[in-house]
């Protein structure tokens, strides 16, 4: 019996289970005018914006985190350089990713640390990408798991922070 062909106009099950995507949008191909459909993916932050977990400058301070995050390059892996130009190493970091970097660190600082709830959600939730449902499995503290609602807290409250940090929020004059 012959195995069914994969049907390669809709995403494969393996992206499936990383999230899903919008109806397809029909429009016409720039360069060719053929009509094509495109999928967006959908991600974590723009769906708590759009159901109202989330506010503007919380989903704006997760777009900056991750942003520095992949111009610090924290999220790709290394790799040697086809063109080898004498005197020139291969492992030296340019100004815009020692900056993200800093960034990246001072902002990990202001959630806590990397070690704090916080922290660990800004670097995988917003850095590496994972869904809250794979973080929450993957982390816990004091032995014990996390479930789901929790880690949804757990980023709102990382959002709202990195909104303060980043100062697109304004800071309470009650304090």
């Amino acid at each position: 019996m012959a195995k069914p062909r994969e049907d390669l106009s809709k995403p494969s099950q393996w992206r499936l289970q990383h999230g899903g995507f919008s109806e397809p949008m029909r429009e016409a191909d720039p360069e060719t005018g053929t009509p094509i459909a495109h999928r967006r993916a959908v991600d974590t932050l723009g769906l708590m914006l759009a159901h109202g977990t989330i506010t503007s400058p919380m989903h704006e301070a997760g777009e900056i985190f991750r942003g520095l995050f992949r111009a610090a390059c924290f999220d790709s892996m290394a790799t040697s350089q086809i063109l080898r130009v004498p005197g020139l190493r291969v492992d030296t970091l340019s100004t815009l990713q020692l900056d993200a970097r800093r960034r990246v660190a001072a902002a990990l600082d202001a959630l806590g640390g990397h070690d704090s709830p916080c922290g660990s959600c800004a670097w995988f939730v917003l850095g590496l990408e994972f869904s809250v449902r794979e973080w929450a499995m993957r982390q816990g503290w004091a032995g014990r798991t996390m479930h789901g609602p929790v880690g949804q807290g757990i980023l709102v409250g990382t959002l709202g922070i990195l909104a303060l940090h980043f100062g697109l929020t304004p800071r309470s004059r009650a304090a």
